[in-house]
């Protein structure tokens, strides 16, 4: 080993002189990122809500096998609000979000375990609102008085898919968490969410969709009048539409009340998502406010997201994604500015005392929840890590824009990260081994922040490319669009046109390139592996491999999505059976590394089995590890652990590198 000298082309986040680093191959760099410190020492920080000048988030501790527990900050004092062994957190379309709310010193949220409701009053002990087996609740809003929430709740108890419905639980009631399913006050579309009461509580807005569209398809933003008396269950009258119903696809989604009784939402009718308002008394037609080629929307595949936030003032507070990426906007009578504050992953929450809370989330460190105002040093409340790592440790995005095969379709975008770190560099003239990854959705999107599915692998010597292939999220609805009937084809062609450009400009050894994904990019993946020879290996991580099972297997909120990504089943049945990884096993030739959770409701384990099995009736060297108590992602610190290690260890023997000593190795076969 001696001092060398970045190659050109390949060079480190930090500062510090290329001298001060020593020589050795790219991809077996020792890292200060353990296994321990990602799956173990992490916390999982999400959901960051106010009330007042309260502020509230859910940490997942892995060291509680992954429990998520709600916490609270109330001038200068943090304490857990969920004590063992409840798990904030639930299962409406499998995904969840949306699992609690906070207003006037209440709070109601769901425990994962059984799906039962729960409400803490001030600093008392939780007490039930209800539950019953087979019922799953999530997306709750209070009333304004406090003495009602809303809520999304799902019934499992049904012949056919689950029933959706919006229903009330009386806060003031004493109740059996096993024996009361909610009053229902809307039921009969296939899909529901958002119900939120106006600020006097006389009208209430929602969302509503039908299959086979997603929420990021064709929804329709309905209100109807509140109806309350004495201490009866609240009611609703006859329902209006305010947007959706005009035969035009769109998706609306986010409706938030403004103090002055005005109706916010964000609808992609111009092609990207932007915010409009809505006179709900009046039902006079929504006006823009400001119009953008941005995004203010994320595809809703959970509850409860926020990409907006109406301040005291009268103005909006925004967070939105242009190319991919996010800028922070004050929306001000019809114009926009933009505002200095951190790095929120969603749109701040306002505080009482005019401050502002959020999930800050950078490119060149962990996730914290933040507590400050735009211009000034924001206080951390909360760090999910205090990262042991040198500046240089941390290899940062670089915007990618790179040609597309299909010439008509624009230009590509990634997120491209070289080799970093603080004491290693590679052996002149050679180049570092890429990790592609294929984000799951496949609606969805791969952003800058801080991530250690990323940091894993740059700070081992591997460059890394985060893909935005098309169908992804944040580059406006034509862009989303370009997936339509054909994911399988798309999403495949952009990874490897993205491969290609690094390849092109000598960033990456074109010989040893790997793929990974989870999930939607499980099938990304594999379908990469048997069209192109440019890949050593993949990973499918919970991934889907046989579309004509998982259109008739995996749960209601995607049972339909295959028909704008494929097309009708079962119609367009060879469609699904060409585009199935399983039917096209004998056209990999390189190793696939299998990840999967024995409990996984989106993507059964049988999809994997049958995947692997193929492979090694071809002689194709695959690995498949299988972990109990998981679903669709890993949550445990064992889990997480091993699976890293695991993956690292195939790239590492796939690619003749030095593997580690530590760790389980993978076991090839």
């Amino acid at each position: 080993m001696a001092p060398c000298i970045s190659n050109p082309g390949i060079s480190n986040s930090g500062t510090s002189s290329p001298v001060d680093r020593t020589s050795l191959p790219y991809g077996t760099w020792p890292s200060p990122i353990s296994a321990d410190l990602v799956a173990g020492a992490t916390l999982g920080l999400s959901d960051v809500r106010a009330d007042g000048a309260d502020i509230y988030w859910i940490e997942g501790r892995p060291a509680e096998a992954g429990r998520r527990v709600l916490v609270r900050w109330r001038a200068g004092v943090t304490r857990d609000m969920t004590p063992p062994p409840f798990d904030v957190g639930t299962r409406v379309h499998e995904y969840g979000g949306g699992a609690y709310t906070a207003a006037g010193g209440r709070v109601v949220f769901s425990n994962r375990a059984d799906g039962s409701v729960w409400l803490i009053d001030g600093d008392a002990a939780p007490r039930a609102l209800g539950g019953m087996d087979g019922l799953r609740f999530a997306d709750f809003a209070l009333s304004p008085d406090g003495c009602f929430v809303f809520c999304v709740r799902e019934d499992h108890n049904t012949n056919g898919e689950a029933a959706a419905a919006i229903v009330a639980f009386d806060c003031g009631a004493d109740a059996d968490p096993t024996d009361n399913g909610g009053t229902a006050l809307v039921m009969g579309p296939d899909f529901l969410a958002s119900p939120r009461p106006s600020p006097d509580g006389r009208f209430m807005a929602w969302v509503e969709w039908d299959h086979p569209n997603m929420p990021w398809d064709a929804t329709r933003l309905r209100a109807a009048s509140l109806l309350q008396e004495g201490t009866d269950m609240p009611r609703l009258a006859a329902p209006w539409t305010l947007a959706g119903d005009d035969g035009t696809a769109r998706s609306v989604i986010e409706p938030r009340w403004e103090a002055n009784g005005n109706l916010l939402a964000s609808s992609d009718i111009s092609g990207w998502w932007n915010l409009y308002r809505f006179d709900v008394a009046n039902a006079s037609p929504a006006v823009p406010v400001v119009p953008m080629q941005a995004e203010i929307g994320l595809p809703q595949w959970i509850f409860g997201l926020r990409s907006y936030c109406p301040l005291p003032d009268g103005s909006i507070l925004a967070l939105a994604i242009r190319d991919g990426e996010n800028r922070m906007l004050v929306l001000r009578d019809g114009a926009a500015t933009p505002v200095d504050l951190h790095f929120p992953t969603q749109c701040p929450v306002a505080l009482s005392d005019g401050m502002l809370a959020w999930l800050d989330t950078p490119p060149d460190d962990a996730a914290s929840v933040m507590r400050g105002a735009p211009g000034q040093a924001p206080t951390v409340l909360r760090r999910a890590i205090t990262l042991p790592m040198a500046a240089d440790d941390i290899a940062h995005a670089q915007a990618l824009h790179f040609p597309l095969s299909d010439a008509a379709a624009g230009t590509g975008h990634a997120f491209f990260y070289p080799p970093a770190n603080a004491r290693y560099c590679g052996v002149t003239g050679t180049l570092p081994p890429l990790v592609v990854m294929a984000h799951g959705g496949p609606t969805g999107r791969a952003n800058p922040a801080f991530s250690f599915k990323v940091q894993w692998w740059t700070s081992r010597g591997f460059a890394v490319v985060d893909v935005n292939y098309g169908g992804s999220t944040g580059f406006g609805r034509p862009y989303r669009e370009r997936l339509e009937r054909e994911w399988g084809i798309v999403d495949i062609d952009d990874c490897i046109a993205a491969c290609q450009h690094l390849m092109t400009q000598g960033l990456v050894d074109p010989k040893r390139i790997v793929i990974r994904g989870s999930s939607a990019g499980g099938l990304t993946v594999l379908g990469a592996l048997a069209r192109s020879d440019l890949f050593a290996a993949g990973t499918s991580l919970y991934g889907v491999t046989d579309l004509r099972a998982l259109a008739q297997e995996t749960h209601k909120f995607e049972s339909r999505y295959l028909d704008s990504l494929i097309g009708p089943y079962p119609q367009d049945e060879d469609t699904y059976i060409a585009r199935s990884p399983l039917t096209q096993a004998a056209d990999i030739h390189v190793p696939v590394l299998f990840l999967h959770g024995l409990d996984d409701k989106v993507v059964p384990p049988a999809q994997a089995d049958e995947m692997a099995r193929a492979l090694r009736q071809r002689g194709i060297t695959c690995a498949q590890y299988e972990f109990e108590g998981e679903g669709h992602g890993f949550r445990k610190e064992a889990t997480v652990r091993r699976a890293l290690e695991l993956e690292l260890d195939f790239y590492r023997h796939v690619l003749g590198l030095p593997t580690a000593q530590d760790g389980e190795h993978v076991v090839l076969r």
